[in-house]
């Protein structure tokens, strides 16, 4: 790109990161800095609004940049990231929305703390909260990375370095200040410049076929190097039995993380009652569920017009396969009209980066303050020194996820999404499901679930090819390769359910039947519900 094009996407992002700053701002004066403020926005939150933030929230650098990507490289294997994400959703809608609602207060351990002894349930909890974050804000560093060192035509190391230290150092604004009534009009603002940057590529792809979406996949397909193969499964998930648990292992992390996300939890306690999230719900995968298709299209429409080895070459795991794609159909990237184009998707992602990693952000360090140093403070302690906390932790939790961020560059930004929805299906959703729905289950129970699913989770990742033993791993030139699949889902989310039932089977207490029963009430009805 031309120096002329550099500037003008420069300065589309430079526009968005004001306005927003200019909303925490904004929002940061009128705030009371009362926890129910700067974890929830006071509950203020209409159905559509949290519906918006939602989807805002859940379409991150890995929808946008790493589906499509996929989609481009791979083909029908890469629409399973698709199809997974959207289908979760049905999970969140039936099984967690309105119970979480009415359970809860402000993170996944209120829930699980409403009938336990709360001290070891808060610290498991939190701890798993707190390790899914990261592992996703490690996903959106990456997509960061990935698109400055496109916008200024280099993979340098140092500019991919700074953009991923500026990334962390705005989240930490964004949250420190602005709390979560700033955090979800981010959301808002991403979400409606997303679905028109999404719907505006998805006409121009088609228009490109006249409509034709059979002859998009034809074209896609003879453009591959793999023809037919490319439209059906197999080309990343089928070469061996071990590919194919991985596929079977992803499929599940996909479907059951979504429900244990800690940033989506924390979304149900910003409206006022549980009608009002499961509303917000059905707003959410509306939006979510046409963004999903338009991936698909635009990941073979990379596929069909800027080709797969133009994609590999610019990112060799496909994460700049949509702002190619939409140079090319400006006109070039050296024509002015690619250019804008360029710029304007460009800014779209960055945009869609700079808001999710705000709200992780935001539910990570609430965990920190609410449930880890709020199970260790002494009794009496001002209330409002929690948000203190959990500023503070806002600060630390970006320094990790810089670090971590940096150290997994060249890695395909939805593939790290999936870890940690795979830890996600494997620390909290056993233990929410159990905590909601068993009428016999123990504070060990919860413990056990929770550590029983998130350390598997975690050493399989580390003994996996991610880490080492593949020129693909973050550390290639060493091999400690124990596990062979790449995602540890099929393995780690059983032990988490597994875990659980085994501690509440060993416990010596028996389950408060009054606690149950309230809690049961209470989410079914609301009675009682803060």
């Amino acid at each position: 790109m031309t120096t002329e094009h550099q500037t003008l996407a420069l300065v589309l992002f430079s526009a968005f990161i004001a306005v927003t700053l200019g909303i925490t701002t904004w929002v940061s004066r009128n705030r009371h800095g009362s926890p129910e403020e700067f974890y929830a926005g006071g509950r203020l939150f209409s159905p559509m609004e949290n519906g918006f933030a939602i989807a805002g929230d859940y379409m991150s650098a890995a929808s946008f940049l790493g589906i499509s990507g996929l989609i481009a490289l791979f083909g029908y294997d890469g629409m399973l990231y698709s199809v997974g994400f959207l289908v979760a959703w049905l999970v969140v809608l039936f099984l967690v929305a309105e119970l979480v609602r009415n359970c809860g207060r402000f993170t996944l351990a209120d829930v699980v703390a409403a009938r336990m002894r709360e001290r070891p349930v808060r610290i498991a909890a939190g701890t798993a909260s707190v390790t899914v974050s990261v592992l996703y804000l490690i996903a959106q560093m990456v997509g960061a990375g990935s698109l400055v060192g496109l916008l200024l035509g280099s993979g340098s190391a140092t500019a991919r370095t700074w953009t991923v230290i500026g990334v962390g150092a705005l989240m930490v604004v964004y949250v420190s200040f602005g709390g979560m009534r700033a955090t979800t009009w981010i959301q808002i603002v991403k979400a409606v410049l997303l679905m028109g940057g999404a719907i505006t590529l998805t006409v121009l792809v088609l228009l490109r076929f006249h409509g034709d979406f059979d002859q998009l996949l034809r074209s896609a397909a003879a453009r591959s190097g793999h023809g037919a193969d490319f439209l059906g499964p197999g080309l990343r998930y089928g070469a061996d039995w071990t590919s194919r648990f991985d596929f079977i292992s992803l499929g599940l992390a996909l479907v059951l993380g979504t429900a244990g996300l800690p940033h989506i939890l924390s979304r149900f306690y910003t409206v006022p009652t549980a009608r009002a999230a499961r509303r917000s719900v059905v707003w959410a995968i509306g939006l979510i569920g046409g963004f999903y298709l338009m991936t698909i299209v635009l990941g073979f429409g990379a596929a069909a017009l800027v080709g797969p080895e133009a994609v590999r070459a610019s990112n060799a795991s496909g994460n700049t396969a949509v702002p190619l794609l939409a140079a090319f159909l400006g006109g070039g990237a050296d024509s002015t009209g690619g250019a804008v184009l360029f710029a304007v998707v460009a800014a779209v992602a960055f945009a869609t980066i700079l808001a999710v990693v705000a709200g992780i952000t935001l539910a990570s360090s609430a965990s920190v303050a609410h449930d880890l140093y709020a199970s260790f403070r002494r009794r009496g302690a001002k209330q409002r020194s929690e948000v203190a906390v959990a500023r503070a932790a806002a600060v630390g939790i970006g320094a990790v996820a810089i670090a971590l961020g940096l150290l997994a560059q060249d890695l395909n930004v939805a593939f790290l999404v999936g870890l940690a929805f795979a830890v996600a299906a494997s620390a909290n959703l056993p233990v929410l499901m159990y905590s909601l729905f068993w009428r016999g289950f123990t504070t060990r129970g919860a413990v056990w679930s929770v550590y029983g699913g998130l350390v598997p989770a975690v050493l399989l990742v580390v003994f996996s090819p991610v880490v080492s033993g593949s020129p693909e791993a973050l550390f290639p030139g060493v091999d400690f390769a124990l596990f062979p699949l790449q995602n540890p889902g099929i393995v780690s989310i059983p032990l988490g359910f597994l875990a659980g039932w085994l501690g509440t089977a060993t416990s010596g207490e028996r389950a408060d039947e009054a606690a149950y029963a309230e809690t049961e009430v209470r989410s079914l009805t609301g009675a009682g519900a803060v």
